[in-house]
């Protein structure tokens, strides 16, 4: 098909390159996507008379023929398409003549595409906080399993005080459950339509925006539609924001998990199918994943810096230099995916060596237990730590369970209060289950398919 802005003269093949790059292969994630809101917006325009209602069936059918065509033979879009929204087209023409040219009505690229990335962000953000409630609900399994056995604390990689396997891990929970809230805030925002703004200007055509929101389940219209285009860009941002910090959590928690399972540590033990080997040295079980889910935190990072430096100097209304903030979303959302998950499996597998925690709980770790044993049997604290600090050769090894059972403030070893942040990822869960559920019923309602996912992954 010809491009949809087709004048009198053929585009540069070198300057066709350029200005399409890999978007026609990115917009293979989008595809799904694109094809509901168009159905979503071809309804509308059959409720305000511009199709009929034999047209609108037949644009139905070609649309649904598309999805299956993705999800069984492919749907191809070629470089000279430039996205999906021409493929789309093209194929509606060629099957429906007049009828398929009649679908772009009301709509310019620009909402279209916003339209695309504001499902496939929303559903994506569901789903990736689905996967790390499902790995802050093993983590806190796991702190249950091991709550009572020591493991040394530490503050500058030095002994510091007596902690405990559960201590360690419940951390990590709480933590990804707080980011989990987070990126559901976030979700919110993504829950407007940009549909019917156009190219930021809206059309002369009284568009029900109010509908196509309605049927695509969104929770509102997003109003203003100069607005509607400038969002584009920053709403990326802020989604792969809030992945960066669930990257950086997992950062930090392969980063101990690295020093941790070392022979020299050996306080866990990785699952051996989980760990890569040398191609020169017989005896290696590399931390592979967890080296990599160092390296793809900073990926991610970078991936919001990337759109957020694309978007900083533009002038408001649309400008192409938006196109290439879609592959940082679609990489940064995909690769905090993998990383929840990869690092779930990690967990899933990880050994537990309680006899080198216990081990590793040396003298010098109750240093501060026995200034608090001199401080409740009258002396200030200031001279009981002096005298500690200067006598250390005299600190003794405790029992390193009994020392863990006198932590009883709120959150400390022997107060951890796991059912707590149970119910708390128990009722995201439900949040996301419940979200999933409505995004499931209206593409079911504008598709008549079950169990339609946007995504490819």
């Amino acid at each position: 098909m010809a491009k949809l802005w087709q004048k009198n003269y053929s585009l540069d093949l070198l300057m066709q390159h350029f200005t399409v790059r890999n978007d026609y292969i990115l917009d293979q994630e989008l595809l799904i996507s694109d094809v509901v809101a168009s159905i979503a917006h071809a309804t509308m325009l059959n409720k305000i008379n511009i199709l009929s209602n034999s047209e609108l069936e037949e644009l139905k059918q070609g649309l649904n023929e598309i999805i299956e065509k993705k999800l069984t033979t492919g749907f191809e879009i070629k470089e000279e398409d430039e996205d999906c929204h021409t493929a789309i087209e093209g194929y509606l023409s060629s099957r429906f003549g007049e009828t398929g040219k009649r679908i772009h009505t009301g709509r310019s690229r620009n909402d279209q595409v916003q339209t695309a990335l504001r499902l496939y962000m929303r559903e994506a953000s569901i789903k990736i906080a689905a996967e790390t409630i499902s790995f802050a609900k093993e983590l806190l399994a796991f702190a249950l399993e091991y709550e009572f056995v020591p493991m040394p604390g530490r503050t500058h990689m030095q002994l510091a005080m007596p902690s405990s396997v559960g201590l360690w891990s419940a951390s990590f929970a709480e933590e990804l459950i707080d980011e989990v809230k987070l990126l559901l805030s976030v979700n919110d925002l993504l829950d407007q339509s940009p549909l019917g703004s156009a190219a930021s200007y809206g059309t002369p055509i009284f568009l029900d925006r109010e509908l196509t929101a309605s049927l695509l389940g969104f929770k509102k219209v997003q109003n203003n539609v100069l607005y509607s285009n400038n969002s584009r860009g920053k709403f990326e941002a802020i989604l792969l924001d809030s992945l960066s910090y669930i990257a950086l959590t997992i950062s930090k928690l392969s980063q101990d998990l690295i020093l941790f399972t070392l022979p020299e540590f050996g306080y866990f033990s990785l699952p051996k199918e989980l760990t890569t080997g040398s191609s020169i040295m017989p005896q290696k079980k590399n931390p592979d994943g967890l080296e990599l889910a160092r390296s793809r935190s900073s990926l991610i990072t970078s991936c919001s810096e990337r759109v957020k430096d694309t978007i900083r100097s533009l002038p408001s209304g649309y400008n192409r230099d938006f196109q290439d903030t879609k592959e940082p979303v679609i990489e940064g959302i995909r690769a905090t995916f993998d990383l929840v998950a990869i690092m779930a499996r990690m967990v899933d597998g990880l050994v537990v060596h309680e006899e080198k925690l216990v081990g590793a709980c040396k003298s010098e770790l109750y240093a501060t237990d026995k200034v608090f044993r001199m401080v409740k049997e009258g002396k200030s604290f200031r001279d009981s730590y002096k005298e500690v600090g200067l006598s250390l050769e005299n600190v003794k090894a405790d029992d390193p369970y009994e020392a863990l059972k006198s932590r009883t403030s709120i959150g400390a070893a022997n107060n951890l209060r796991l059912d707590m942040a149970k119910k708390e990822a128990d009722d995201l869960e439900a949040i996301c289950i419940k979200k999933s559920d409505n995004y499931q019923n209206c593409y079911e309602k504008l598709t008549g398919r079950s169990n339609l996912t946007l995504l490819t992954w």
